[in-house]
């Protein structure tokens, strides 16, 4: 195996303790190959280790020391070292040398005295086998570093899409600003504090489900901005309202919750599987106006009913809601906002929320003013 013009040929580590043996193979090598030799098994070890490392080993296995099994083993037992092919050369030919010798990781035997002819057919076949294992592993790295460039290109997309869209029922309503951010931001900050709550046991958290996982929380992170989507249904005269709505107008209001449920269902049924994405969407854009007591809207749910998206998105949606500034009202101060949310418990929100809340309720003002509305 000779390297390609401009290609530096492989290079071929010797190890043999008898300084006859290294000369020989050393003659029989170097027209084709970078031969590198080592008198022992020390000396093997820390040149195998150098870089650019060998692209096989011939070694000898009676040696001093460290015997050709023990240095086999301990390349193999380093990752650095592992994927460097070692061919043994012995004198011994018994089966349960052999056998030993491939459980130590060596590739092949090449029987002393060395014929030449078998020693290069040897080399090279190996060496070749070495080269077409390190492009299939090159190539491996690529496939995968690709994928993972693609999907992050996809999951970067899907993110800015999410945004745009919520931002189309958002800017409908001019006073919201950057109310997306802010609630998306409560969501993921109340939901890590009830799975450390359920790990600490430390309140009544029956209604956390077990399988509380980061990915999970990533996905009400993210579908938390759809949670007024259906506001793009509801008429500018009503919308935007400089005050209070009459029974008529809040009526009309209220369906932004079905309409939400509407147009992600529908996005729902282009899929042709089911998105855990679009289902946890789907639950908060419906229900984040029901109440624990079963007095809220578009269905009455009540109690655990009422989705577990749902229910934190409630409390993340009237905190902000509290705090903002509406041309029908100022906005009231954290303290203020905070007792109306504890006033709410077992009534409005489910109180293991408002616990989680209270308990994070220095982390809400932080993100109200880190994102405020300019």
């Amino acid at each position: 195996m000779t390297a390609p013009p401009g290609q530096e040929r492989p290079r071929v580590l010797v190890v043999d303790d008898t300084p006859e043996n290294l000369h020989l193979m050393h003659g029989l090598l170097k027209e084709r190959y970078r031969v590198l030799l080592a008198n022992g098994g020390v000396a093997a070890l820390r040149l195998a280790r150098l870089k650019p490392r060998p692209d096989l080993i011939l070694l000898d296995i009676m040696m001093p020391e460290l015997d050709g099994y023990a240095v086999c083993e301990a390349l193999k037992a380093d990752p650095e070292t592992a994927p460097i092919p070692v061919i043994f050369l012995t004198a011994r030919s018994q089966v349960e040398d052999e056998e030993r010798g491939f459980r130590s990781g060596c590739v092949d035997y090449i029987t002393k005295p060395i014929s030449p002819p078998t020693l290069l057919a040897r080399v090279a076949n190996h060496l070749a086998l070495k080269a077409a294992s390190d492009r299939l592993a090159h190539n491996n790295r690529y496939l995968i570093e690709e994928v993972e460039r693609r999907t992050r290109e996809v999951q970067m997309v899907q993110d800015v899409t999410i945004m745009a869209m919520a931002s189309l029922a958002e800017t409908r309503d001019i006073e919201t600003g950057m109310h997306i951010r802010r609630t998306q931001h409560y969501m993921r900050t109340l939901a890590e504090r009830l799975r450390r709550m359920r790990e600490e046991k430390s309140a009544d958290t029956g209604s956390i489900p077990a399988d509380f996982s980061d990915e999970m929380i990533e996905i009400m992170y993210k579908s938390a901005p759809l949670h007024d989507i259906g506001k793009v249904g509801i008429p500018d005269a009503i919308l935007l309202k400089p005050g209070p709505l009459d029974a008529a107008e809040f009526a009309i209001m209220k369906t932004h919750t079905t309409l939400g449920l509407k147009t992600i269902a529908a996005a729902e049924k282009l899929l042709d599987r089911p998105s855990s994405f679009l289902s946890v969407a789907r639950q908060i854009a419906c229900c984040h106006h029901e109440k624990w007591d079963g007095s809220g809207y578009p269905h009455g749910l009540a109690g655990e009913a009422i989705p577990l998206p749902a229910r934190l998105m409630a409390v993340a949606d009237v905190y902000d809601a509290l705090i903002s500034r509406r041309v029908y009202k100022q906005p009231f101060p954290h303290e203020r906002a905070v007792a109306m949310i504890e006033a709410g418990c077992g009534r409005h929100f489910d109180p293991t929320m408002v616990s989680a809340f209270l308990s994070e309720a220095e982390t809400f003002r932080a993100i109200a003013q880190r994102f405020q509305d300019e």
